[in-house]
């Protein structure tokens, strides 16, 4: 029996598989669901407290561990974390875990037709090329190769948010992302997205990272659409962005395995609105290999969503970015007592409290980047979230 299956046969009765998003409750609801699976969380049976500060998920990782070391088999640790530790994170381990192999998606609720009353940008509009300009000057002096800035936007909506109508409604658009509602410390707060990005997945002795780096707005016009695709995987620009992540995950990953297969080079892969390049890392675990969670924090941050080297990059984003990410680019997931687990980047998402959303977007920037590119991209990143708001 698989670790999904113990963990599904120790479940409460059957929930209907199109209702995963419907379990979802403030201040300890979980759900996350891609393709053809999902997983949700029932009620609360220990929080797990990880205090803003370094490490924190290394932190993390080791007080799951004890948490899971005195719980039954089929127990999970699950929660998202932030991108730097500058806020608590959000773990628990609930009574019970929910978990479907055929999910089948219930009909999105639509969008309104003109729910949002206003928008804030920040940083201020049309600063954001300028922010590029002044990484350019950072890679060119060689401080850095690559570094991740982000923006954000701060949604008001005439009406209350509900995370879970808007969940479906990214699911729809995007069913193959991992579609994300996670409750936040603060009450009332959620965190939800739709994020293409695999950080880590261990099954049994086999361990699985996807990452992504290098991206393209799609077009509707599919001869046109295909040619932006082409384009993306021969760019040399975009080429190096990727390679600089997929490079430093799969070093990060070989201490851990026996034997490790990485991608010769890059695959595409599509959301509903974007290209994206792929590399598929895919190992076998030594024997005592670390748990799910530990190799998140061995991979995080990755310069997918940071920048090489890490330290440099962290810097050159406190200086230039001028807010909190928060839970953007951190990770969401769960792992069980076995140590298998899945663990996504939280990407394409937004907090959403009340009647306000924070979206956030970011893009990679190498030598080679147009600033008005990078701004126009995005611009893209942030759409899925957007229209699940009606915006």
């Amino acid at each position: 029996m698989s670790a999904a299956q113990r963990v599904t046969a120790a479940a409460r009765p059957s929930v209907a598989p199109t209702g995963l998003f419907d379990l979802y409750r403030p201040r300890d609801g979980f759900v996350v669901v891609r393709g053809g699976h999902g997983i949700a969380a029932d009620g609360e049976r220990q929080r797990i407290d990880v205090p803003p500060g370094s490490a924190q998920v290394r932190r993390a990782a080791d007080l799951a561990q004890g948490a899971l070391a005195s719980a039954n088999h089929a127990a999970a640790v699950m929660g998202a974390l932030p991108f730097d530790g500058a806020r608590a994170a959000a773990l628990h381990m609930p009574e019970v875990v929910h978990r479907r192999e055929h999910v089948v998606p219930r009909p999105a609720p639509p969008a309104p037709a003109k729910r949002v009353a206003r928008i804030r940008v920040e940083p201020k509009p049309g600063t954001y090329p300028g922010m590029v300009e002044r990484a350019l000057e950072h890679i060119e002096s060689g401080r850095i190769e690559k570094v991740v800035l982000s923006r954000a936007l701060l949604v008001e909506s005439d009406a209350y948010l509900q995370p879970k109508v808007l969940a479906r409604r990214l699911r729809a658009v995007d069913p193959e992302c991992f579609v994300f509602t996670v409750a936040l410390p603060d009450a009332d707060s959620c965190l939800i997205g739709a994020s293409p990005e695999l950080l880590v997945r261990r099954s049994g002795s086999t361990v699985v990272s996807e990452p992504l780096a290098g991206t393209a707005q799609r077009d509707r016009d599919p001869a046109r659409d295909a040619e932006i695709a082409t384009t993306l995987l021969d760019a040399v620009k975009e080429r190096r962005e990727h390679r600089l992540t997929a490079e430093a995950v799969a070093d990060c990953l070989a201490p851990f395995c026996s034997d490790l297969q990485v991608d010769e080079r890059p695959s595409l892969i599509a959301t509903a609105s974007l290209w994206h390049l792929r590399t598929a890392v895919r190992g076998t675990l030594k024997p005592g290999a670390p748990d799910a969670l530990t190799l998140a924090a061995a991979l995080h941050p990755t310069p997918a969503v940071c920048g090489t080297p890490t330290d440099a990059a962290l810097e050159v984003i406190r200086e230039l970015e001028g807010f909190e990410r928060d839970f953007y680019a951190g990770l969401l997931g769960w792992v069980d007592a076995r140590g298998d687990g899945e663990w996504a980047v939280a990407l394409r998402c937004a907090e959403v409290f009340g009647r306000t959303a924070r979206l956030y977007a970011g893009a990679g920037i190498v030598a080679g980047s147009d600033p008005v590119a990078e701004d126009l991209e995005t611009d893209a990143k942030f759409g899925a979230v957007l229209r699940a708001l009606g915006a």
